[in-house]
């Protein structure tokens, strides 16, 4: 009997948080992953493209693609690396398990590929390793905001009318009137977000 040939789906994401400054741009990874599709000969029925974090469950053009492998649709995924899949334990074991019942029958990321007779471990381990550098993630952004803080700085954008002193300039506060915005007669009175806030 002639084996019937998967038929794939490509899913590109990228988050909007900082999580992905060094990934690829939706439009590069899927420019990218159509070339390797025509190169390897894989079908691909659809593309699903998202830009939202993957730290946790809940992603809806994730879940859509799942749903559509269930029922049939396709049977295989191309995308740029696992960790575009999931970076929490849900997704990751959702995509896991659904590749070791075969549901999911082949796996073709840029660089390797995962089949359901593969061994769990190198797919389990890549899940974690993107997981655990969203936990490292979180940890290490809170440091920085305590240490912000602890210097006088806000630990977001400033108010409307202010600027951070980015150069650490001494004769300023951590937050400073803009001055383009503020008028001398303001600046005179001593009208600083800076020096009440930090005072």
């Amino acid at each position: 009997m002639i084996a019937k040939p998967i038929r794939y789906f490509l899913y590109a994401r990228k988050s909007s948080e900082n999580e992905d400054k060094q990934v690829a741009s939706v439009p590069s990874q899927i420019e990218e992953l159509k070339k390797l599709s025509h190169e390897m000969k894989l079908n691909i029925v659809e593309t699903f493209t998202e830009e939202k974090s993957a730290k946790a469950p809940g992603r809806p053009v994730f879940s859509q693609m799942i749903e559509d492998i269930h029922k049939g649709r396709a049977e295989g995924i191309i995308c740029w690396k696992l960790d575009r899949l999931a970076r929490n334990p849900i997704d990751g074991g959702t995509i896991s398990w659904m590749l070791q019942q075969s549901i999911i029958q082949h796996i073709q990321t840029f660089q390797r590929e995962y089949h359901p007779t593969d061994n769990v471990l190198m797919m389990n381990l890549e899940f974690g390793m993107a997981n655990q550098f969203i936990l490292d993630l979180s940890v290490n952004t809170k440091r920085g905001q305590r240490n912000k803080i602890q210097q006088g700085w806000l630990p977001h954008k400033p108010p409307v009318g202010y600027i951070n002193n980015l150069y650490n300039q001494p004769d300023k506060p951590p937050i400073y009137p803009d001055p383009l915005l503020f008028s001398d007669h303001e600046k005179d009175l001593g009208y600083s977000f800076g020096d009440t806030l930090f005072s």
